[in-house]
């Protein structure tokens, strides 16, 4: 049973500029596995397949994803956002200085200095939430994925360090294909919720030859059913090919599987795995995430889980 998430206003009047209290690093761990457990998740990132030893590290990690994710996207004001993103920052350039306030901070400096991480990855996260801020629209597939760049495949580096694997190109490469299409997953899912919730559309506009397209795109996904038949199928046929695109990432980025110890092969499978599932939600659904959004069920992640967990019995992990 997970909890519901506190509204991120609400974290912020707790824990944001103004606040004075500090947690200890047993308090914040604590803070970051219950901020874990208390979101929708398309699968959970403290499965049984992380080692125990290391779901205290994961946690961290992830509370700093979810915090700079909902500084960026649940404010509902721009300027906001932007100026505690950049208060954000100044969090975790203290967090690394070795003087932490904030929970999360406090929990993910332990982890930084555990593993020996580098600063890079965390910043390259808050540049590209801070880049939704201003950038709501892509012209090409390049932008999107240089966006992706920075806004997803650092998560995948981070997690290759935390699992203990060598720091190069042979892993990081192919991570960063699975997390780029993990990233692009997350947008086909979430077309409609993206334009009507943060007037933001992911598809590149130089995949449409659609007329009116945002105007009807809006339209569609207020309505819950298609403005006219011709937009349906035409939206349809979008959204089919950057999901081949996609899919094709998955598939290229599956050599990691090969480099990697086999305790860590699970955890890259579910990510894989689930990330592979919702896309093909996406084709259930015909394609329409313009007017719908497809969820992973409760039954269905435990199902992936199982098939990771009996990958790992198979190849002898230690538990």
């Amino acid at each position: 049973m997970t909890s519901s998430p506190v509204p991120i206003r609400d974290q912020v009047r707790l824990w944001g500029p103004e606040s004075d209290v500090r947690l200890d690093e047993r308090e914040s761990i604590a803070y970051c596995r219950a901020l874990a457990g208390g979101h929708y998740e398309n699968f959970s990132v403290l499965s049984s397949l992380v080692p125990s030893s290391l779901r205290d590290d994961f946690a961290a990690v992830y509370g700093f994803c979810r915090w700079s994710d909902d500084l960026a996207d649940e404010i509902g004001d721009r300027n906001e956002s932007r100026a505690l993103l950049q208060w954000w920052r100044r969090e975790l350039d203290d967090c690394i200085d070795g003087h932490p306030r904030h929970p999360v901070m406090c929990a993910l400096s332990a982890t930084i200095q555990r593993h020996d991480l580098p600063a890079r990855p965390f910043h390259d996260l808050i540049d590209a939430f801070d880049q939704d801020q201003e950038f709501t629209r892509y012209q090409t597939w390049d932008q999107l994925l240089h966006y992706c760049a920075r806004s997803a495949n650092p998560v995948g580096r981070l997690v290759l360090m935390l699992l203990g694997e060598p720091r190069d190109d042979a892993r990081f490469l192919p991570s960063d294909l699975i997390c780029t299409a993990l990233q692009l997953t997350n947008h086909w899912q979430d077309v409609s919720r993206d334009i009507l919730e943060r007037d933001r559309v992911y598809i590149p506009s130089e995949m449409v030859e659609i007329e009116n397209f945002e105007q009807r795109l809006r339209d569609s996904a207020s309505q819950g059913y298609s403005v006219d038949e011709p937009f349906l199928e035409d939206s349809r046929q979008v959204i089919r090919a950057c999901v081949d695109r996609t899919e094709a990432m998955f598939e290229n980025g599956r050599v990691l599987l090969d480099r990697i110890k086999p305790q860590s092969r699970p955890v890259i499978r579910l990510f894989i795995d689930g990330g592979s599932h919702v896309l093909n939600l996406v084709r259930h659904w015909n394609y329409e995430t313009a007017i719908h959004r497809p969820r992973l069920s409760r039954l269905v992640k435990l199902g992936l889980v199982a098939r990771a967990w009996t990958a790992a019995r198979l190849t002898g992990r230690e538990r």
